[in-house]
């Protein structure tokens, strides 16, 4: 067998998984109950720590199903974090509310740090604490001040709000928190470009535009982009990466 055989027999199989794995996605959506957004909860899940009883810096990544059929192949994700000794976590995620109207697509303490997204239980993808988190706070605050696109808002391929956290994430010195693999538009690279460190700051990428691509890091593994969307192995914590899935594999 030649190898252009075997390379298009391999991905053949990919692209089978990835539809496979859409095709799950969309059945439980399609027979799941569906609410309106306004109608949906937006208030918090219970996962975030009290700000006022921890005293040291906090920073955390959530991730949720983003809202409609968009989650059949997506999610959504944000940042937050409190310096030392602060009372409250700050928010920063980007939407595409309004945006088309003027609104920023920056938005800051729009909702709770751990609320659901659009009746969409969120996850906490990652967390630092401590002086490494007191460190990057402000790596963070002047990344989100220099998002180059804090007024545009694109779905796909980007740039969206997986695009603004994986920047924030890229430029926060090596946090290492992976994001999600249905975390479309996180290819994207705000900076511009073809080349960066992954979101986790364990390894790097190549991407034309969020819509094709190849990333090799220590947390993400090995992963290639097609389309915005992620397939990938990770070998450190052994699981597959397909699309509508996500992980298969350990968490």
């Amino acid at each position: 067998m030649s190898l252009l055989m075997i390379l298009l027999r391999g991905v053949a199989a990919l692209l089978c998984a990835g539809a496979g794995g859409i095709a799950v996605a969309a059945a439980l959506y399609f027979l799941g109950e569906r609410t309106h957004w306004s109608d949906a909860r937006w208030d918090s899940a219970g996962i975030a720590p009290d700000a006022g009883s921890e005293r040291e810096a906090i920073v955390q990544v959530y991730a949720a199903r983003a809202w409609g059929w968009r989650g059949i192949f997506g999610m959504h994700t944000w940042i937050v974090f409190k310096e030392e000794g602060a009372p409250a976590f700050d928010r920063y995620d980007v939407v595409g509310f309004g945006v088309s109207r003027g609104a920023h697509a920056v938005r800051h303490n729009r909702h709770s740090p751990d609320g659901y997204w659009a009746g969409n239980p969120p996850q906490l993808i990652g967390e630092v604490r401590g002086e490494r988190a007191a460190r990057a706070i402000p790596r963070l605050r002047a990344a989100i001040a220099a998002y180059p696109h804090p007024d545009r808002y694109t779905v796909w391929p980007g740039p969206n709000s997986n695009t603004f956290t994986a920047h924030l994430l890229r430029h926060a010195g090596g946090l290492g928190i992976e994001l999600p693999p249905l975390a479309v538009g996180k290819d994207y690279i705000a900076d511009g470009g073809f080349y960066a460190s992954t979101p986790s700051g364990t390894g790097y990428q190549f991407s034309v535009r969020g819509l094709f691509g190849m990333a090799v890091a220590a947390d993400e593994g090995l992963e290639l982009h097609l389309l915005g969307l992620t397939f990938g192995a990770d070998i450190l914590r052994p699981a597959l990466k397909l699309p509508g899935i996500g992980r298969i594999g350990f968490p």
